[in-house]
């Protein structure tokens, strides 16, 4: 009984990545009124679409976002991720609909995880230049007023790592 039960202590339970494992974190943006600096700002009917894509970044099942914080995903394969934020997107009224392009540049770093969740990638924005922001195609003034690094370092979801200010 001795040896049988002895054979059982070189095995190890199942490895399987616990949901709650912090993995590849998203950038977290939030907006922020530009006449009053310390409010949060709903953004109304806003989308996100990554360059090159059609469908925009999904938020709960849905990509157009109404609130006043969001999370994107950067790219794990570069070192810049361009996006086109469109405010008031599907409004009838397209003088109310404005786009923006931002690209944020970075480099990253991959970290170990554990042996059922892998590695992530663990990011920091370039401190020189880490985004680059442009009106769209068509100029219409940029609805996006002013941007404020608040943490270079995106590791996790827990707190901003870019506000916004429109």
């Amino acid at each position: 009984m001795f040896l049988f039960s002895l054979s059982f202590t070189g095995c190890e339970k199942d490895d399987i990545c616990d949901a709650n494992t912090v993995t590849t974190s998203r950038l977290v943006i939030s907006f922020y009124d530009i006449n009053n600096s310390s409010v949060l700002k709903n953004v109304t009917n806003l989308k996100i679409i990554g360059e090159g894509m059609t469908d925009g970044v999904p938020f709960n099942g849905s990509t157009v976002i109404n609130g006043s914080t969001v999370s994107i995903p950067l790219k794990t394969d570069a070192d810049l991720t361009s996006f086109s934020f469109i405010l008031n997107f599907g409004n009838s009224n397209t003088a109310l609909v404005n786009e923006d392009h931002l690209q944020f540049n970075y480099t990253r770093s991959t970290v170990f995880v554990s042996r059922a969740c892998g590695f992530k990638t663990k990011y920091t924005l370039d401190p020189l230049i880490p985004y680059v922001h442009t009106d769209a195609a068509v100029a219409d003034e940029k609805w996006i007023q002013y941007m404020a690094v608040k943490n270079s370092t995106i590791d996790n979801e827990n707190e901003t790592h870019l506000e916004i200010f429109f």
